[in-house]
């Protein structure tokens, strides 16, 4: 059954339509309000002497291509209430429909609020332009900022990291609600006494996710000694695979000496890599001049007055990390190498054959490239000793030693066999590195506390320690179901707010777009 289209159905409810027309591009609505009566706002008391009219133009949702603007005709009215402060007041307007003094109705600023939630202040100012909506970026912003309303949900379960305003400059906080899977708040720093701080304010907590840094463990077991905390498992598998590419990095010159690469024909070389071979050459007398000092009992400061290298390269020689000749490089054939291995597997090993069949999928680089690739294809299959005169880098080695066998090429089965063979603590620490990956993987922690004993006296010792300091954290991080891998990806999503804003946005800007948007 067909209705009638009333014009008051095109106003927000509570109005009554007295006349409409246009005035260049826009169109103008005389409305006034549909009860006879007000409602004091101080008192309650309800009021039909009317003292005053005035009319007041209010923006609305667009019609037609065209600004709407409401001229509201408002009343003044008298209070009656002898005890009530307030002689005159004007009349108010049903809830969600025009609030006290506002130049836009309830239903045009709930739009203009999520605009500015979901792209920020110039690219929605230029967005509601289109959308024939009359607001410029700095109101935008100040409706995001104030109709921001903080969570008050009851905090249990919270997971808690920071972020990066400046990256290894300045750094803040975020917290959020794991069980809700919202933001919660932003906190300026990452300084222990700060989240300490929110953190008591919160005392309802129960469990802290967080990541393996000392920071905010200190501060939660310091506000709340009763609450567990959790390690984050990412990190906990990241920071044990970081560990055996550390052992190996110190492991580099009995690993070049087991595989007889302590001597390179220079002849052999390609010109970058005559370079970096240069370049070792150097850093190899540097390091054999700082551990003469280490050797003969100089503390590492005075090895810097002495020498005049930094700190940090001082230590990394003395702990026997800075050994690698050939570092690797960043290809653009990387990312159409599966489909190499697959064409190589099918019998074609002729360069020109594999350019053509690439071009074709979308490679742009030269036919010289895949020429190379295929040369140093065909040496890699041969078993002889000379392929075991160039050694890989730590990171290749490490890549090597923890996949499978059978994706190797004969070579590397042959290094890595070399390798196994002849430095023995390697493969120890490789095997207590996949133990630690298999109790996190299969939530077992029952042996966590003879693997800390037995990890202490393997090269992957320092990771060991860090795990036995936080032990009741990693246990959590075992056996519980939380972990801080929500709040990871809300900075992920956040970090996409901050580029919106071109890295301008103030934090209760930020805040109040995380928390909105939720």
């Amino acid at each position: 059954m067909q209705q009638a289209l009333h014009r008051s159905s095109l106003v927000p409810r509570g109005f009554v339509v007295e006349s409409a027309y246009y005035e260049g591009n826009k169109a103008i609505v005389v409305v006034r309000a549909s009860g006879s009566v007000g409602l004091c706002p101080s008192c309650g008391t309800v009021s039909r002497r009317v003292h005053s009219r005035y009319r007041r133009r209010v923006t609305d949702l667009p019609l037609s291509g065209r600004i709407v603007q409401l001229l509201v005709t408002a009343r003044r009215f008298r209070c009656d209430a002898v005890l009530c402060g307030r002689q005159i007041f004007t009349e108010r307007f049903g809830e969600g429909v025009l609030a006290p003094s506002a130049r836009r109705t309830a239903r045009l600023e709930s739009i203009v609020h999520h605009l500015g939630l979901a792209l920020g202040g110039r690219p929605a100012a230029v967005f509601a332009r289109r959308l024939m909506l009359p607001v410029s970026k700095d109101t935008l912003l100040r409706v995001v900022r104030h109709r921001s309303h903080p969570p008050a949900d009851p905090l249990r379960v919270i997971g808690i990291d920071d972020w990066a305003w400046r990256r290894n400059h300045r750094y803040a906080s975020i917290v959020c609600n794991l069980e809700r899977r919202r933001v919660v708040t932003l906190l300026p720093d990452r300084e222990p006494a700060t989240a300490q701080a929110w953190l008591a304010a919160h005392p309802t907590i129960a469990i802290v996710a967080r990541d393996r840094g000392g920071g905010y463990g200190e501060a939660a077991a310091k506000a709340l000694p009763h609450a567990v905390q959790v390690a984050d498992r990412w990190h906990l598998m990241e920071n044990a695979s970081r560990a055996f590419l550390d052992a190996v990095r110190k492991s580099m010159r009995q690993i070049r000496t087991v595989i007889g690469a302590t001597t390179i024909d220079p002849k052999l070389l390609t010109a970058a890599e005559r370079l970096q071979y240069e370049g070792y050459l150097r850093r190899e007398e540097t390091n054999a001049v700082i551990l003469a000092l280490s050797k003969n009992g100089i503390p590492i400061k005075q090895i810097v007055r002495q020498t005049g290298h930094s700190r940090k390269l001082v230590r990394q020689v003395v702990r026997g990390e800075c050994h690698d000749v050939f570092r690797t490089r960043q290809s653009s054939l990387d990312v159409h190498l599966p489909r190499l291995d697959e064409q190589w597997a099918s019998g074609c090993r002729n360069g020109a054959e594999l350019w053509r069949r690439l071009k074709g999928r979308g490679f742009r680089g030269s036919l010289r490239v895949i020429s190379e690739w295929a040369t140093r294809r065909r040496r890699a299959e041969r078993t002889d000793t000379q392929n075991l005169q160039r050694i890989p880098s730590a990171r290749t080695i490490a890549r090597l030693m923890t996949i499978g066998r059978d994706l190797l090429t004969k070579a590397e089965t042959i290094t890595v066999a070399a390798i196994e063979a002849g430095v023995p603590t390697l493969v120890e620490a490789r095997e207590i590195i996949a133990e630690f990956h298999l109790m996190i993987r299969r939530k077992t922690e029952a042996g966590l506390a003879p693997w800390i004993e037995r990890a202490r006296a393997s090269l992957v010792a320092s990771f060991a320690s860090g795990v036995g300091r936080d032990q009741a954290a990693v246990r959590a991080a075992i056996t519980s179901p939380w972990s801080n891998g929500q709040t990871e990806g809300r900075i992920t999503r956040f970090k996409l707010v901050r580029r919106q804003m071109y890295g301008r946005g103030k934090i209760d800007l930020l805040q109040a777009r995380l928390v909105g948007a939720e």
